[in-house]
């Protein structure tokens, strides 16, 4: 049975290994640095699915107090289609609507193809035409 929960400080290296398996597109804070001052500075915002002790899903819901921003939704291969990330975005969603967000954002990375693009406005999320720029300051 699949539950959700918090991540916390021990699961940063199973996280990693998962988002390896998930075949999530890469990022340059994936690592165990960036996601333990993630789970310090804004406990609750790394929320995890799992089936027993395996994790099988991931999402983090991020607040800077202007907007609400999604990051990191990934499926394991062996679990997908179950409902996983929408139960997932559900709970981001509401955790971040608990916390006052009126407004959300996302990038859906390429990779996922027409089946990411699908399920993001099954969501009721909508496309926008701007561009994304980013910077690694580290």
């Amino acid at each position: 049975m699949i539950s959700l929960r918090p991540g916390t400080g021990d699961d940063v290296a199973a996280v990693l290994a998962f988002w390896r398996d998930a075949t999530a597109e890469p990022s340059s804070t994936d690592d165990a640095e960036g996601l333990q001052t993630l789970i310090a500075s804004s406990p609750g915002s790394l929320v995890l699915a799992v089936d027993g002790d395996a994790i099988v899903g991931t999402i983090i819901a991020g607040w800077d107090g202007w907007r609400g921003t999604l990051y990191r939704l990934a499926v394991a291969p062996s679990h997908r289609r179950r409902g996983i990330a929408t139960l997932l975005v559900a709970e981001a969603e509401r955790n971040l609507r608990d916390r006052g967000v009126r407004r959300m954002h996302l990038i859906a990375g390429r990779a996922g193809g027409e089946a990411a693009e699908s399920f993001w406005l099954s969501a009721r999320y909508e496309p926008t035409d701007q561009l994304r720029f980013v910077k690694n300051l580290g």
